[in-house]
């Protein structure tokens, strides 16, 4: 019997805080069962779903507890902070859509697997950090913090003073293996959380944690194709892809082929650091053998699905 479809859904960490004013625990749990109502409406539909999601929002509130508190506790490592995040975000996202899928009488388990993702250490990304990380400083402040912790330090769009840490490409997924054993199981997973947690295998061929950031569609992109996943979404913050986006001829996509999305990408239409890492990592799905690629918001996951919309992308 042939299973039923895979369906990779992307999260943004974004998309757990829906304004300044929501930014609690409590807010973003709130946020995360609104997002696993549409995810329940897909299992209930007969998908199989893996779910991952980003976690920036979420890593810059841990370190900057992590400043506040340095003079009495510890600061917390980068690696160890897409950790935490993964665990109390995914506890969000389990918990939620646990319980929406008992209140529509579908029993199927969902977990969530801390997963960590392998990057090179001789990655150029390392000699360049360019993510930028946790909280504003004042130029004085950030200098102060490249000096004693040697930290990469840059001014951040006239906002202020950022730390900046590598963000290395993703080359394998250490837990894929359960992964895959998981959905043989009929199991709801959600895993690669915030890119993953950065390793490398050093001289002695063991795992060690690296002070990184992995882009998470491109995680995401990495796990849909080794899974071999029917159709991998994209949630983000607008319905659909734009061409020329915030002009007046600003025009919203429902579909593009392959060659059309790589024909907007050489054209600049997408911009780096927001849509452009979304459309590289559907390009990068569509070449090695996915059939579709759906970006959209996540309210919209059940009419996207079937065509009514989001931007469809195929080979």
């Amino acid at each position: 019997m042939k299973p039923s479809p895979l369906v990779v859904i992307a999260i943004g960490g974004n998309s757990l805080i829906t304004d300044s004013r929501h930014m609690s625990v409590l807010d973003q749990y709130r946020a995360a069962g609104e997002t696993c109502r549409h995810i329940a409406g897909l299992v209930q539909e007969g998908y199989r779903i893996v779910v991952t999601h980003g976690n920036g929002p979420q890593v810059g509130f841990i370190l900057l507890r992590s400043e506040l508190a340095k003079t009495v506790l510890h600061q917390v490592p980068l690696e160890s902070c897409v950790a935490d995040t993964q665990g109390a975000i995914g506890y969000q996202v389990e918990q939620t859509l646990l319980n929406e899928l008992r209140r529509r009488g579908i029993a199927k388990q969902v977990v969530s697997v801390v997963t960590q993702s392998l990057v090179s250490a001789d990655d150029p990304a390392f000699k360049n950090p360019s993510k930028p990380i946790g909280p504003f400083y004042t130029q004085e402040e950030a200098l102060q913090h490249k000096e004693t912790e040697g930290w990469s330090v840059r001014e951040d769009s006239g906002r202020g003073w950022r730390r900046v840490v590598s963000s290395p490409k993703p080359l394998e997924i250490i837990e894929e293996s359960v992964i895959e054993l998981l959905l043989k199981q009929d199991v709801v997973v959600i895993a690669v959380g915030g890119g993953g947690i950065p390793v490398i295998r050093n001289a002695a061929g063991d795992l060690e944690g690296c002070a990184a950031v992995i882009d998470k569609d491109l995680a995401s992109c990495l796990l849909a194709k080794n899974l071999k996943a029917d159709i991998f979404i994209v949630s983000t913050g607008v319905d659909k892809v734009a061409i020329n986006f915030g002009k007046p001829n600003q025009q919203f996509i429902d579909h593009m082929t392959l060659a059309q999305t790589l024909k907007y990408l050489d054209e600049g239409h997408f911009a780096p650091g927001s849509m452009r890492p979304k459309i590289e990592a559907a390009v990068d799905f569509l070449k090695n053998g996915g059939k579709k690629v759906i970006i959209t918001q996540p309210h919209l996951l059940e009419d996207a699905i079937h065509e009514r919309n989001g931007t469809h992308i195929v080979p």
